[in-house]
């Protein structure tokens, strides 16, 4: 049996560039992009600011999710991300 997982999206400005993963452990993973020790891309273009996670009970859901969202249109992102954070605040701080 596997343990849970996270969707999650960072952005490098508000309706800016945007990267969408997966993890085990948010916090660590967020962490990483905001030191520019996450993802290539990330870096690449600057992106550090966590602006949407979602939850799972199992890892091979978050994966599932994951892959659905990057299938999706980039205003559907933005739209999803506005949603729960019209402010495109940097959800880090709010993580326990």
């Amino acid at each position: 049996m596997s343990g849970g997982g996270w969707t999650y999206i960072m952005a490098a400005k508000p309706r800016g560039m945007l990267y969408i993963g997966v993890t085990a452990n948010l916090v660590a993973r967020a962490d990483q992009h905001r030191r520019d020790v996450g993802a290539a891309f990330c870096r690449r273009y600057g992106i550090k600011t966590l602006v949407h996670a979602e939850a799972h009970d199992r890892i091979e859901d978050a994966i599932m999710r994951e892959k659905a969202l990057k299938a999706w249109k980039r205003d559907w992102k933005i739209e999803l991300i506005e949603l729960g954070n019209p402010d495109w605040r940097d959800l880090f701080d709010t993580l326990a």
